[in-house]
């Protein structure tokens, strides 16, 4: 149930319809929606080099979406049939509360969500592939909230 206390669609079921409700911070859907349009049009050039390797089935077969809102959040690849998130971040997400709280609520609606370095999917593309195709496979429980995929610690500001 949303705040308002109407249904929440399954993002599977209602998949591009959006409802005029208030979100987070009083962010209505169609809101999140211009914002998701906005992150397409302007991808970082991780996102773009990661968006070349999943894009029409590339990855094995796969099929993933990008910038796709589920919930109140904009993530920023999936794959709705393995239930797999592949997010690129910045420095900006390095023990960050928000994304912690952000991965906490997608893993309860039965996502995995592995993330990786900007610098990690742009200097080590197909090592970060060959991460996301083993997820893709894995059968295991989503990892914990405050875990993270990450192939090195390059680049975090440590």
């Amino acid at each position: 149930m949303s705040e308002l206390g109407t249904p929440n669609p399954s993002p599977l079921a209602g998949e591009g319809q959006l409802a005029q409700r208030a979100g987070r911070g009083g962010v209505t859907d169609a809101a999140l929606l211009e914002r998701a349009k906005r992150m397409r049009a302007n991808p970082t050039e991780a996102e773009r080099r990661l968006w070349s390797v999943l894009r029409g089935h590339r990855l094995a077969g796969f099929k993933f979406k990008r910038q796709q809102i589920l919930g109140r959040y904009i993530v920023d690849f999936v794959n709705f049939e393995q239930r797999l998130i592949v997010e690129a971040d910045g420095s900006q997400h390095a023990e960050n509360a928000y994304d912690i709280d952000r991965d906490t609520w997608l893993r309860s609606q039965g996502f995995n969500v592995v993330r990786f370095w900007n610098n990690e999917a742009l200097a080590e593309t197909g090592v970060v592939a060959e991460a996301i195709w083993r997820a893709l496979h894995e059968s295991s429980p989503p990892l914990p909230a405050a875990s993270r995929l990450s192939l090195s610690r390059k680049g975090r500001g440590d």
